[in-house]
């Protein structure tokens, strides 16, 4: 190993035990269940009590907070930030200081917060989609619904963006060749960032490797290994009633989560934000009642101007929240694949 890594080895190990010993100060033994005695000369947790909790030794725990211990595992990692009683951001903090991978459940995060859902409810003049980490659409707004087409009908599949792209008919968003290479380098990036996260994930497999056996230039771009990342751009999308739309695309991550929010806008006064504010208008009027509700549940339908659904990919009935403005997909636990 180089002198450099050495030192880089050094300053992680010494900041990862200057955070464990600030830890364990601050929890005093009485919230742990053991007594707090009178011949303490520490306000928190001893070594070995912190030891005992973890389930390790307390000559390991002095290691670790002396920085002789520098690469703890994710098991070890994971029983210090309980017996700390560390809070999530407190736990990824923990974990980066290691210079290991948070572990997950190995399933792909499809739960909106409430700041998500808020922004949501409160941009209905901007058209909102809320994609997970493979892309696939798990919430949205009318307007986005309107100008993009209803997703309700569509299955699982049918709603991820890679998919669409890649396997299904030309869509209403038009690309220049230099912006398609780009937007196709992204996305695979992304797809492959995700599996790498969450390798368990048993739809986004499915997902990978439908993928690489329907499209060759999706399998082209895998095998290529390509880094890639979003830039801002403008999107110009046709729109069968009230013409293009030049729209530009902002695309915000979910602080300490895995969720994308896609926001597209139009500059105020603009020929796009007046059609936009038409088709805001028309989405309203065109909203129809579904012919077949599902689970006793009447979701809201928008304008339809999407292709007709592939066949389906796997049984997962969407169940609509906050109809009157926006909605999304909730699964009930025993459907989760």
């Amino acid at each position: 190993m180089s002198a450099q890594g050495d030192n880089g080895t050094s300053r992680r190990g010494s900041d990862l035990g200057k955070a464990l010993r600030r830890w364990r100060d601050r929890v005093p033994p009485t919230a742990v269940g053991l007594p707090a005695g009178r011949s303490r000369r520490t306000p928190g947790l001893r070594r070995e009590e912190l030891a005992l909790l973890a389930g390790i030794s307390a000559e390991y725990v002095i290691r670790l907070e002396q920085g002789r211990a520098t690469s703890p595992s994710a098991q070890v990692l994971g029983a210090l930030a309980r017996a700390l009683r560390l809070s999530e951001a407190e736990r990824a903090h923990l974990f980066a200081l290691a210079g290991q991978p948070e572990p997950t459940d190995g399933r792909l995060p499809d739960r909106l917060t409430p700041g998500v859902q808020r922004l949501l409810d409160q941009m209905p003049g901007t058209p909102v989609g809320v994609y997970d980490a493979a892309w696939t659409l798990i919430a949205f707004n009318r307007l986005h619904a309107a100008l993009l087409g209803d997703p309700f009908p569509l299955t699982d599949r049918d709603r991820n963006l890679v998919w669409q792209h890649f396997t299904g008919p030309p869509g209403p968003v038009r690309h220049t060749p230099a912006q398609q290479a780009r937007f196709e380098t992204a996305m695979v990036f992304d797809l492959r960032s995700a599996s790498t996260r969450y390798p368990t994930d048993p739809v986004l497999r499915r997902l990978v490797t439908g993928l690489r056996s329907t499209s060759p230039r999706f399998a082209t771009l895998w095998e290529a290994h390509e880094v890639s990342g979003h830039m801002l751009h403008t999107k110009t999308i046709h729109h069968p009633e009230v013409g293009p739309l030049h729209l530009d695309c902002d695309i915000l991550t979910e602080p300490g989560g895995d969720l994308r929010i896609v926001i597209l806008t139009a500059p105020p006064g603009s020929d796009t934000a007046s059609r936009l504010g038409l088709l805001d208008v028309i989405g309203t009027q065109q909203m129809t009642e579904p012919s077949h509700p599902r689970h006793g549940v009447t979701p809201p339908t928008y304008s339809h101007h999407s292709a007709s659904p592939s066949p389906p990919h796997h049984d997962r009935t969407p169940t609509p929240a906050h109809p009157a403005n926006t909605a999304h997909f909730a699964w009930p636990t025993d459907e989760m694949p």
